[in-house]
């Protein structure tokens, strides 16, 4: 095997490595999420929860009272400690999920959106750090810097230079605010997202 083919396979490792932390990230996101509708709906039947029955199977989390109490403190607590995540970011997701989920039923239609939100912030964000996304995960401070500037420009600026940029900034904001997410979570929620896919430490 050459040097060249060893590099390229040692950075396949790598990029497969930082995809499956941000898969980890997200899915820790997920089991909150689930859990959060537990207690907001009175869900009892795990079978409408895959992840977080399996996280409680995974970690043998015992219910305390209510089925989704203990998992959201100890999903929180992990995350808080791995990623250095905020107690904000935490109330941000229990006043989203409140707003938007009244019922059961409205599940589904909470989470499609979710996931056309962060598709849309990334797409815009994408466009909008240029350069600061290649940075190495050392230049932490000016990668975090740049994330703050850029979801600033996407949720106050017209000025783009591309047209499908300009067309993800119109549906973050629409979203942002069926969501009832502020600001500062949406970059309390990226940053460790773009610093985990860099294979970087986000503490």
């Amino acid at each position: 095997m050459g040097l060249t083919e060893k590099l390229q396979k040692k950075q396949a490792a790598m990029q497969e490595e930082a995809q499956n932390r941000v898969q980890d990230f997200n899915s820790l996101f997920g089991v909150y999420l689930q859990a959060t509708m537990a207690v907001n709906l009175g869900i009892v039947d795990l079978r409408m929860l895959p992840d977080l029955k399996l996280m409680k199977q995974k970690f043998k989390i015992p219910t305390q009272g209510r089925l989704g109490v203990a998992e959201k403190a100890f999903v929180s607590e992990l995350m808080m400690n791995e990623y250095g995540m905020d107690e904000s970011f935490f109330k941000g997701i229990d006043s989203s999920a409140k707003k938007n989920c009244k019922k059961v039923q409205d599940m589904q239609s909470y989470f499609s959106m979710l996931q056309a939100f962060f598709q849309q912030l990334f797409m815009a964000l994408s466009s909008e750090m240029g350069m600061s996304l290649r940075l190495p995960g050392f230049f932490r401070k000016l990668i975090k810097s740049s994330t703050k500037d850029a979801i600033h420009k996407i949720l106050t600026s017209n000025d783009f230079k591309a047209a499908d940029a300009r067309r993800a900034a119109v549906d973050v904001r629409a979203l942002k605010e069926k969501l009832g997410f502020s600001e500062d979570w949406m970059v309390q929620y990226a940053f460790p997202v773009l610093m985990i896919s860099k294979g970087a430490k986000v503490k």
